[in-house]
């Protein structure tokens, strides 16, 4: 649980990812916060995994594929105007450059950039339909600011989500609409742990510590950060 004590109490907001390791505490935290929740799920693993949240201010959408322009562009519709949308959807994949296929760096494109891109765009549509501004967040990556190598098209595309979230920030900026993205490292998550036993998991940043960096920026207390991306790396 999170110690968040702002009130986003009636304020409507997409979290995309909602259902995985990090989102699960986005989620909870925005719920704890007031928040009316609406999270986009891939499927019934999606949903299930929201179980435990589930309540008359969380709302699971089925979305096959949110590089899908046509299914966003739905999603966004028929959803009420939003304050905030945040953007956790992503993967993960390491090759080294020879590896790497066309169609696996464009699957990363896909997953990490272009659906991050679908969703601030249809958010600010839905926002420019109250004139009371809005939050957009993504997620951007440490590797995207400290490339490692074997990486090249996560790095690729994550960087990417850097470049739009600063470009965004200064089109919408007029509006009230503030853009931000954080910069996670390896985050605390069972899967992670799961892929690297031996390492100290204490350095990592925790689901819940991300949450609540998340929240702030995407609440109406934060009134002037815009077009900032946002180490949260911990002690790692």
């Amino acid at each position: 649980m999170s110690h968040n004590t702002g009130d986003d109490t009636g304020k409507t907001v997409m979290i995309s990812g909602g259902g995985g390791g990090l989102g699960l505490s986005v989620v909870a935290t925005m719920l704890e916060r007031g928040a009316n929740v609406i999270v986009p799920c891939r499927g019934d693993r999606d949903r299930q995994a929201l179980d435990g949240l589930a309540g008359p201010r969380l709302e699971r959408i089925i979305v096959d594929d949110l590089a899908s322009e046509a299914e966003v562009e739905q999603l966004y519709r028929n959803a009420p105007p939003l304050w905030a949308s945040i953007h956790l959807a992503g993967a993960f994949a390491t090759a080294n450059v020879t590896e790497t296929t066309l169609a696996a760096f464009r699957a990363q494109l896909d997953i990490n950039l272009v659906s991050c891109f679908l969703c601030s765009r249809e958010a600010i549509r839905s926002m420019r339909k109250t004139g009371a501004g809005g939050r957009i967040v993504n997620v951007t990556a440490r590797a995207a600011l400290v490339p490692a190598s074997g990486m090249a098209a996560y790095v690729t595309a994550k960087a990417a989500v850097s470049a739009l979230t600063a470009a965004l920030s200064v089109e919408v900026a007029p509006e009230g609409i503030l853009v931000n993205a954080v910069a996670p490292s390896i985050i605390d998550t069972p899967a992670n742990r799961a892929a690297m036993p031996t390492a100290d998991f204490s350095r990592w940043p925790k689901a819940a510590e991300l949450a609540r960096a998340i929240a702030y920026l995407a609440s109406a207390d934060n009134t002037l950060t815009s077009g900032a991306i946002v180490p949260v790396y911990g002690r790692a």
